[in-house]
């Protein structure tokens, strides 16, 4: 039944997880329109501003998320600026007080919480908009979800039941595996994903390549490097831990160098993509003619070519040397152990 007009939940939202979305849909039970405000100082990775408004609408769609940092405040004019997280309660509650009234111009009916502030914060706002504002607390002992957000922070992939899908995504490191052809990039990836009871995004440009029997226009490799970001972008709910990726669109700028000698401006952007983890294949051993591969002379130059682009960027990056098993304790030293979930 609702009995209020407009519920307010704030929050830090640092990550969003069930938690939080129990006591916003508690508020939704009780309200005509629910107005969800995050702010945090210091901030947390990757839960920064725009990560938390995407995932407010991603998750929460039907509830007016705000996400304020100094910069919102300082747009608007506002004398105001972030407390630390550790400030007393009475400072926050005169903040929040003083941002509903004078950056959101937004009086409520009702304020939510699971903390004890929920009384004293809710007697401040019905003072300072001269109207009641109702305290209603929600699951104060945390027995209907047993999470919290630091708990979430420090062990995010043991948690991650507690995180939906499109959040938990934001905390998967993407692995970028590069390299010149035969140098075990695929078997890599799919060892990798393995090992970390994870996900892998397979090579896109190599799908299509054999479909339109070996032959790519530049148009074509734009398309390349469009799917396999859509593709990464797609398995990451999926992954755990990490996502495994057998090229990116640096490879793709690669070939389109290699076949055409230039390289389309939106392909260039892409292959800026950034990656958690970049590994460099070393072709230290024979190629492996599979009937699609150049020959060796090709190989070398693919390999000099990823070493300048990598040291143009300032890109940090890990060479992989020697069989396949080598290379992949080589990159779980660097990545570190497997995190499981609950």
């Amino acid at each position: 039944m609702v009995r209020y007009g407009v519920g307010l939940v704030v929050g830090k939202f640092a990550p969003l997880h069930r938690g939080h979305e129990a006591l916003i849909a508690f508020a939704q039970s009780q309200c005509e329109r629910v107005l969800v405000v995050s702010y945090t100082q210091p901030e947390f990775e990757p839960a920064l501003p725009a990560q938390r408004h995407a995932w407010l609408q991603a998750v929460l769609p039907q509830v007016e998320g705000v996400v304020i940092d100094d910069a919102w405040l300082q747009q608007r004019g506002m004398a105001l600026r972030l407390l630390p997280n550790d400030a007393p309660d009475a400072a926050h509650q005169q903040f929040l007080a003083q941002l509903l009234r004078d950056g959101l111009g937004h009086p409520v009916d009702a304020l939510f919480a699971s903390e004890d502030y929920v009384h004293a914060t809710a007697a401040l706002l019905a003072h300072t908009f001269g109207r009641p504002v109702a305290a209603v607390p929600f699951d104060p002992s945390r027995s209907q979800v047993p999470i919290s957000a630091s708990r979430i922070r420090a062990e995010p992939h043991r948690h991650r039941r507690f995180l939906d899908p499109r959040v938990y995504a934001s905390f998967v490191s993407r692995i970028a595996l590069v390299g010149a052809e035969s140098t075990g990039k695929t078997t890599l990836a799919r060892d990798l994903a393995a090992h970390y009871g994870s996900v892998w995004a397979a090579e896109y440009g190599r799908e299509l390549w054999e479909a339109q029997a070996g032959v790519l226009s530049e148009a074509d490799l734009l398309r390349i490097a469009r799917t396999q970001v859509a593709r990464e972008d797609a398995l990451l709910a999926q992954a755990h831990q990490l996502l495994a990726c057998d090229t990116t669109p640096l490879v793709t700028q690669c070939y389109a160098d290699a076949l055409f000698g230039r390289c389309d401006d939106e392909l260039r952007a892409l292959s800026q993509r950034p990656y958690a983890h970049w590994f460099l294949c070393e072709p230290d051993y024979p190629l492996v003619q599979d009937g699609t591969r150049r020959d060796e002379a090709f190989r070398q130059w693919q390999h000099r070519w990823y070493e300048a682009q990598l040291a143009e960027r300032g890109i940090a990056f890990t060479r992989l040397t020697g069989p396949a098993p080598q290379r992949l304790a080589q990159m779980v030293a660097v990545i570190g152990a497997v995190q499981p979930a609950d």
